[in-house]
């Protein structure tokens, strides 16, 4: 398995729960610490400290420091690159079907065996 692959394998994992993805969603709109991402969730810090974890191994998140605040960061590069894998399948799957339905077209175009020898 190659690096982009296992990057891929992770990042997906990580948006794979809903609270990560709320708070890739939250920090789409700026930073934001610890205490601003846990707001909205009826969990504990330690909690969403483990969330953020898993979205920062993955590479989706960074944290910073600024005096005493550890503000969380989007890391877009790690969205763009699944984003552009889903737009890559997206465009060999949308080839595979329109070749499907030419295929289809023409075999509802041929007379039948039956038609043609009557």
């Amino acid at each position: 398995m190659t690096v982009v692959q296992e990057q891929l394998d992770s990042t997906f994992a990580a948006l794979a729960d809903p609270t990560r993805r709320a708070i890739v969603a939250r920090l789409a709109r700026g930073d934001a610490t610890v205490n601003e991402l846990a707001a909205p969730f009826a969990m504990t810090l330690p909690g969403v400290s483990k969330h953020l974890k898993v979205l920062e191994r993955c590479g989706l998140i960074s944290r910073t420091r600024h005096a005493q605040f550890r503000p969380c960061h989007l890391e877009r590069a790690a969205l763009d690159s699944a984003a552009s894998w889903i737009e890559e399948s997206r465009r060999v799957w949308t080839e595979r079907f329109d070749k499907l339905d030419e295929h289809l077209r023409d075999l509802q175009a041929k007379p039948s065996q039956d038609e043609a020898t009557q």
